[in-house]
């Protein structure tokens, strides 16, 4: 049932105080502006007004219905947001849209599914409808915690539930599951072998169908990697349909991280192409992820040359001011996965010349940075080199950040303001926090150490690291940074370190805005800001905390316009194209599972 709504009247004290801004006179003609909402500016924390006004993709006032409908003309669109909560867009500083946008609607899947029943009866619908040759594929954004039966899919059911067709499921970073069928297909046998990885064998001698990745995931990403993929067509159809998901969960703005298997430029002309033709709907800046190891200044010499400014003409565009950024895979020899399934891995002794060859080519050529660390050990050492190549080629003010950073030091966080630098974090321990307590012992220390960061004022951006670990679902790191709890219900945090809804919603607008250098033109509804703003069903700042993760949007507006509409607003819902292909598990049961 949709529920009933009142006129927000917020009282005249507060535009008296100055807490939301008049409309000054003389401005012209909005093109779109909202009415009757409880807008939270995020200026500051308990800041609101009624109205909002938008003209060429920027805000151009906000304050009383009064105020702003002074800028209605007859070809306005005007909104009733009937006195629903209105938020800044969205923004995740670390996700890997882009390579999701080329597969999502291959994929299953399990993100929010509550049960290991439901999940296993959707696999062996999915299966039936799947036609011969391709994959059934469920990667990432699921854990046990979050079934009721508290325990992974057993390779018995999942043959049971498909024996006869090619199933792959990724586990985290640490496992995979191939059925019996999946099993042929590959080829896998008893000399099947990996460099990071095992593949578990029965009592025969034959592969059981569990991938063991030790310590990394590449045992993961090179089978992921053998199965099919959609033909450039459906890539497209694909990413469309991926960023009105996110959409969908009111996500305006992605910062794309690279990945395994993402190469510059080829599996970047997607996402260009739908820019160009003005389709995105997802503000999107990105790194460059260096694919080779031993070849990583190669890499980055060579997109040197291929690139160059964007000024975001199409909402597609290199990070930073003028130029692309690097990571947040720099050399592969820096990279410390995240396995809690296995012990923290050291990097080798080489480490340290190949990221600061890499890093002196960066900084001397102005290109921001970030760097993946999950582990303090790996940071001191980064941090090192950092130093090192700051005093004979100084950042300046560079922009750069580290990725993660779960256990970094206070000492090491003071050596990162130092040098200027800032920390994206994401909800990895939401899905993960079981495993790292089982590995390492309770910890009593908040992980990552957001708290301490915000204290220091050190520039802290949350996001998701969706999709092949965390779900791309915004709403459970903003709820797992309100409660510090897991997907399984355990409390990680102590109770002085989680956040206030409102510092919450800060990190995940404005505070990711700094990833991209664009902490002035995003994250906060005031005049001059990028028109990015959601309508939500629900009010966030005073729902139970529980409700947090289930969040979506009634209303996604970017740049100015309905990019989403959900069943609040039926005159405004947006027409996509019908899902391809025909047997898409997306067109069957859509994406993240919060109904």
């Amino acid at each position: 049932m949709t529920p009933v709504f009142t006129r927000l009247v917020l009282p005249a004290a507060l535009f008296a105080a100055g807490i939301v801004s008049a409309v000054p006179a003389a401005q012209a003609a909005a093109d779109l502006i909202i009415t009757n909402g409880k807008i939270a500016t995020m200026t500051r924390e308990g800041a609101y007004a009624q109205a909002v006004a938008m003209k060429d993709g920027k805000i151009e006032a906000v304050g009383s219905n009064a105020q702003v409908l002074k800028l209605k003309s007859p070809q306005t669109q005007l909104i009733d947001a009937g006195g629903r909560t209105v938020i800044p867009g969205l923004n995740d500083s670390h996700i890997h849209v882009i390579r999701e946008g080329l597969n999502y609607n291959a994929e299953l899947r399990w993100d929010g599914v509550t049960s290991l029943k439901r999940a296993l009866e959707m696999l062996k619908e999915q299966a039936a409808r799947t036609p011969e040759g391709a994959w059934i594929k469920v990667v990432g954004g699921w854990n046990e915690f979050q079934f009721e039966e508290k325990r992974l899919p057993t390779l018995e059911e999942i043959n049971a539930a498909v024996p006869d067709k090619p199933v792959f499921l990724l586990y985290l970073y640490g496992l995979g599951f191939l059925n019996q069928k999946g099993v042929q297909t590959l080829g896998y046998t008893r000399d099947t072998k990996f460099k990071d990885g095992v593949v578990e064998l029965d009592a025969d001698g034959k592969p059981t169908g569990k991938l063991i990745a030790k310590p990394n995931a590449l045992i993961l990403y090179t089978t992921l990697a053998k199965t099919n993929v959609l033909p450039r067509e459906q890539q497209v159809n694909s990413t469309l349909h991926y960023y009105r998901e996110l959409n969908r969960l009111g996500v305006t703005s992605a910062i794309d991280a690279g990945g395994g298997g993402q190469n510059f430029p080829d599996d970047y002309g997607v996402t260009v192409e739908l820019a160009k033709d003005g389709k995105l709907t997802v503000r999107t800046s990105y790194y460059l992820f260096a694919q080779k190891p031993g070849k990583e200044l190669e890499d980055y010499q060579r997109w040197l040359t291929l690139t160059k400014p964007d000024a975001n003409q199409h909402m597609f565009y290199a990070n930073g001011y003028t130029t692309e950024g690097a990571g947040e895979n720099l050399v592969w020899s820096a990279a410390d996965f995240e396995n809690f399934l296995e012990p923290r891995p050291d990097m080798p002794a080489h480490m340290e010349g190949e990221l600061e060859a890499v890093l002196r080519l960066l900084v001397k050529n102005r290109w921001p940075f970030r760097i993946h660390a999950t582990y303090g050990e790996s940071i001191d050492r980064d941090l090192a080199v950092i130093e090192k190549v700051n005093k004979e080629v100084p950042l300046k003010g560079l922009r750069w950040f580290f990725d993660h950073a779960e256990t970094i030091t206070d000492a090491q966080l003071a050596r990162v303001k130092a040098l200027g630098g800032g920390i994206a974090v994401q909800d990895r321990m939401y899905f993960q926090g079981e495993h790292y307590w089982k590995q390492y012992g309770a910890q009593t220390r908040q992980m990552p150490p957001i708290r301490k960061m915000l204290d220091m004022k050190v520039p802290v951006g949350l996001g998701t690291d969706g999709t092949r670990v965390s779900s791309y679902g915004p709403w459970p790191s903003l709820y797992w940074a309100v409660t510090g709890k897991t997907a399984g219900g355990l409390s990680l945090w102590q109770p002085k370190d989680v956040l206030s809804r409102y510092e919450a919603l800060k990190l995940m607008t404005s505070g990711s805005a700094w990833m991209s250098g664009e902490e002035k033109l995003k994250g906060v509804i005031a005049k001059g800001q990028y028109a990015d703003l959601v309508v939500l069903p629900r009010d966030y700042f005073s729902i139970p905390a529980e409700q947090i993760k289930n969040l979506e949007s009634s209303l996604t507006i970017v740049n100015g316009k309905v990019v989403y509409a959900g069943q609040e607003f039926p005159q405004l819902v947006q027409p996509a194209p019908d899902i391809a292909p025909d047997w898409s598990p997306v067109k069957h049961y859509g994406g993240y599972q919060n109904k």
